[in-house]
């Protein structure tokens, strides 16, 4: 059999020695190849065609490719508010890096490889269902311009995981990261006041994601200011498109600004701020409506590890960081309002923007987010268009003027450009992967063509516009597959 050339280049193995565990993946029964990608794979500069007769053994661990070094990385991680001062991979391994067709340095890395170091008890494997549903709303994410971790491979084991529910077709899935570089890699080093860690990861990290910062008068101020820009961005993007992570920890919270970990997630319908899906987040911490506060509150943390590197003073770093701390709401409520501007297909900028979105938010209350949003495109010549989405008429005739006055001359486009009409919504989230464990992979194959292609309407595809029944929506609930 022919082997694909992957071209490992492993700066994190061999720059950041004790940041990690060496580590094989475990043996898999019989794997199989649920689904390659092959697009991704030809970014990351292999070969589809070469890969193919090896890439259920490759992507299920049963077989390293030449040049992979399997790593199980250390971070630690605030859970739901408590710190945790050792995660670390307990159920992944980064196999490597490759330089990809535009130049950019990517991680491989296997999810659901069996045990390591850091497992606490987990048997370190995934099951075929959470694994497809990461690579569902990734590659969903990546079609709405979402940065994000996205799937290369899913690969059936042949085995059996055992969870709640009792007994799972088991699944490995091969993630592809800019990095897997976390707030919670930062805690953990930060945690053992080892502070010569955190500045060689600081350093690792800032040479890897921000090297325009290199010779900056502050650099270590300058790589939080980075981050601090590239997450508002983010969780303001995750807020236009109604995403609900479901489990904003510390160490879910990446470094490069890109989404990571698809457990309990999901695309809220109705609209409602209060909206929770994860089964285990009873408090609603992690709320759709909470996710900009959450925002803050975990850089803050980031911020706290690298406090002796703002400044060797402790009460001029402690000031510095109060200051970016304290400009954090201002800088997301900027990215939401350019999310906003588009969404509602704006004209320019008007100090009144963001009562006008907050007025169609409210008016949108209990309607589908989704549908909401793009059939304002529709009601730019037809207001009456949107009679039939929405409970509250009285508050969106008073809401629409005031639209139809900042309006752009071409709303309309602007407008389905920036509001998808295909989401991966969650029944039929549900339905396609329960196909699949019972064998069927058509609705998975069906499902992925539609919302990877979000902003095209196309004729035959109502249904999957289409919002679920409420007996559904209401007793819905996300796991996160451990």
């Amino acid at each position: 059999m022919t082997m694909a050339d992957f071209s490992f280049d492993n700066s994190y193995a061999r720059d950041l020695a004790g940041m990690y565990v060496a580590q094989r993946p475990a043996a898999v029964a019989a794997p199989r190849l649920l689904r390659l990608n092959t697009a991704l794979a030809e970014e990351l500069g292999l070969d589809p065609v070469a890969l193919a007769p090896v890439a259920a053994e490759v992507f299920s661990g049963a077989r390293l490719p030449e040049g992979a070094e399997p790593i199980a990385q250390a971070y630690a991680g605030h859970q739901f508010g408590g710190f945790s001062p050792q995660l670390g991979d307990g159920r992944a391994l980064l196999l490597g890096e490759v330089i990809d067709s535009h130049g950019a340095r990517r991680d491989i890395a296997l999810k659901g490889s069996g045990r390591t170091p850091f497992s606490r008890g987990g048997d370190g494997l995934a099951a075929v269902g959470p694994v497809l549903r990461e690579y569902l709303i990734g590659e969903a994410m990546a079609a709405l311009g979402v940065p994000t971790t996205r799937a290369l491979a899913a690969v059936a084991t042949g085995g059996q995981v055992w969870r709640d529910s009792g007994a799972l077709p088991g699944a490995v899935l091969t993630r592809v990261a800019s990095s897997h570089l976390r707030v919670g890699t930062f805690q953990f080093f930060a945690a053992r006041g080892q502070a010569d860690m955190v500045q060689r990861l600081a350093d690792y990290a800032m040479a890897r994601h921000f090297p325009e910062l290199r010779g900056a008068a502050r650099p270590y101020l300058a790589f939080f200011d980075a981050v601090v820009a590239r997450q508002a961005r983010l969780i303001a993007q995750w807020m236009g498109l109604g995403f609900i992570h479901g489990v904003m920890n510390t160490d879910n919270m990446t470094i490069s600004g890109e989404t990571i970990d698809y457990g309990p997630c999901a695309f809220m319908e109705a609209y409602a701020p209060g909206t929770v899906f994860s089964s285990i987040d009873r408090q609603g911490r992690y709320a759709y409506g909470n996710q900009p506060a959450i925002l803050g509150w975990n850089l803050a943390r980031l911020a706290e590890t690298l406090l002796p590197l703002f400044d060797a003073d402790e009460k001029t770093a402690v000031d510095l960081a109060n200051a970016r701390l304290e400009g954090i709401a201002a800088l997301y409520q900027a990215e939401w309002l350019a999310v906003m501007r588009d969404k509602l297909g704006l004209a320019g900028e008007d100090a009144g923007d963001a009562v006008l979105a907050e007025g169609f938010l409210a008016a949108l209350t209990g309607t589908d987010f989704t549908r909401g949003f793009r059939a304002l495109a529709d009601a730019v010549r037809d207001p009456g268009r949107l009679h039939g989405l929405f409970g509250d008429r009285a508050a969106l005739e008073r809401w629409l003027p005031q639209w139809q006055a900042r309006l752009a001359p071409d709303a309309p486009a602007r407008i389905r450009a920036a509001n998808p009409i295909y989401i991966p919504r969650n029944q039929r989230v549900e339905e396609a992967l329960s196909a699949a464990e019972a064998g069927d992979m058509g609705p998975f194959e069906r499902l992925l063509a539609v919302i990877t292609d979000p902003y095209t309407e196309r004729p035959g595809l109502e249904a999957y516009a289409l919002p679920a029944p409420e007996a559904f929506a209401d007793t819905f609930r996300t796991f996160c597959g451990t």
